[in-house]
């Protein structure tokens, strides 16, 4: 397929193969510059109201606000080495009235940062609707495995059992917590406003000069136009400090995905063999093996998430490196880091969401796990039930690690599991654990705690503040 790219030069993944076409709208060279002529019509609206520009240069600018020809924008480019200044020299030949205001007393990062700003709120709008339906996903999974008694792992170990849907509620909740981070992030999200050159607003007051209009008014008019509340102090750019606070944040949300998708990994595997990814019926999963059901979808958003964390390295370097009032060695990478931080972390939650659809629960396999490994976590209830009795906690202990061990050992040498029987049959445990009462004990099945009920009110909690 080829969606229109010319594959004989190098395409960016990320223009084709990953993030969707609405998330690479917002990124587009052409929304860019759609926004910056916004920004520069909302200034001439302003300068109109102070009487310094005329009604009809401004319906001119209105009039070709989606004019946008990167054509002829990046010939002047070649000429002139500046990207903005090609673009308000294209905007002004085809406004021949009102071309020679464009840009008043502006500065390039007073139209390009906030545009900037725009759109990445725009993506993290999106990127919040894809995660809410991940989340809700999620609640589902949760109802539905809420009671299923799973083996838990610790130090990718079997431990103690869990269940399914407890299981589904730790990648919830911390999603949940992403979804906080994200909408807070875009209630706090701030433009650089109208500043001019270091953030002074000098120009803005020599171009208002003997009209009634203050600069802060100017910049009140123009960023209520677009509906961004600036900074109060800048320097020539916007604090890069918020560009490093949008990357930790995807790099939260992509590795929420990341643990789900590992985990998946894991649990897929034969040797656990528990859930599943979907996996098409002509699909095929390896070159030279055709037996393979690899978990490509999952593979994909451990491969992604490293990606966005990597791209946070250079935001931090950009916030603390922006000398004095502001140096250019930040924006070569940003026109790389947010456009891909934003497209790996939508395509991510695509895919997660894909997955949910179709992943498989095998009931067999979990209970056959359990049945192997939870009377390992059985001993417990042995344990407690033996010092509730009076025996030392510590001797119990020891004697109830010993028969693991041997268990162990019987399990690696290819025999079933021994324990059972070899609690059953100790005489140690007589004085405090009737033998009558030891089989109960060991079923692994329902040492699950309060963990249904606790996963189940996260379910309820997630649908009640989607729902807000």
């Amino acid at each position: 397929m080829s969606h229109g790219i010319d594959h004989s030069r190098f395409a960016s993944p990320f223009t084709w193969r990953y993030g969707s076409d609405e998330m690479r709208v917002i990124w587009s060279e052409v929304h860019k510059r759609q926004l910056w002529r916004r920004l520069w019509v909302a200034l001439a609206e302003a300068q109109s109201v102070a009487g310094i520009v005329t009604p009809g240069q401004v319906a001119e600018l209105v009039a070709h606000v989606h004019d946008v020809d990167i054509a002829r924008a990046e010939a002047i480019e070649a000429e002139i080495q500046h990207d903005l200044m090609a673009e308000v020299r294209t905007y002004a030949e085809q406004c021949p009235t009102g071309g020679g205001i464009i840009h008043l007393g502006a500065t390039s990062a007073d139209i390009e940062d906030n545009a900037d700003v725009l759109r990445i709120r725009e993506s993290l709008v999106l990127v919040v609707s894809r995660l809410e339906r991940v989340l809700r996903q999620f609640a589902s999974q949760i109802d539905q495995f809420a009671d299923l008694s799973a083996i838990a792992f610790t130090h990718i170990q079997p431990a103690e059992p869990t269940t399914v849907g407890y299981r589904f509620a730790l990648y919830a909740q911390d999603l949940l917590d992403d979804r906080t981070s994200l909408r807070l992030l875009i209630e706090g999200l701030r433009g650089k406003g109208l500043k001019g050159a270091v953030g002074t607003r000098a120009s803005y007051d020599e171009v208002l000069r003997g009209t009634s209009m203050s600069p802060q008014r100017l910049e009140d008019h123009v960023m209520s136009s677009v509906g961004l509340r600036p900074y109060a102090i800048t320097g020539q750019v916007y604090p890069r400090r918020q560009d490093y606070t949008v990357l930790c944040a995807l790099a939260g949300v992509a590795a929420t995905l990341a643990k789900f998708a590992f985990d998946l990994r894991l649990l897929q595997s034969p040797v656990i063999g528990e859930w599943h990814e979907g996996f098409g019926r002509h699909q095929v999963g390896s070159s030279a093996m055709p037996f393979k059901r690899n978990p490509i979808q999952s593979e994909k958003i451990s491969s992604l998430s490293r990606l966005v964390a990597a791209m946070v390295q250079p935001a931090w370097e950009n916030a603390a490196n922006s000398l004095l009032e502001r140096t250019l060695d930040d924006s070569a990478n940003r026109r790389e880091t947010l456009p891909v931080a934003f497209l790996a972390c939508d395509e991510m939650l695509v895919v997660v969401s894909r997955i949910l659809d179709r992943i498989t629960v095998n009931e067999v396999r979990v209970g056959h796990n359990l049945q192997q490994y939870g009377v390992f976590s059985a001993t417990e209830r042995v344990l407690m039930a033996a010092v509730r009795a009076g025996a030392d906690r510590q001797v119990v202990h020891e004697h109830l690690r010993d028969l693991s061990m041997q268990a162990w050992a019987a399990m690696s040498a290819g025999q079933d599991n021994p324990l059972p029987d070899l609690v059953m049959s100790s005489g140690f445990l007589d004085p405090f654990v009737p033998r009558a009462d030891r089989p109960a004990l060991m079923q692994a099945g329902g040492h699950t705690g309060d963990a249904p009920e606790r996963a189940r009110e996260l379910a309820n909690r997630i649908r009640q503040e989607l729902s807000q």
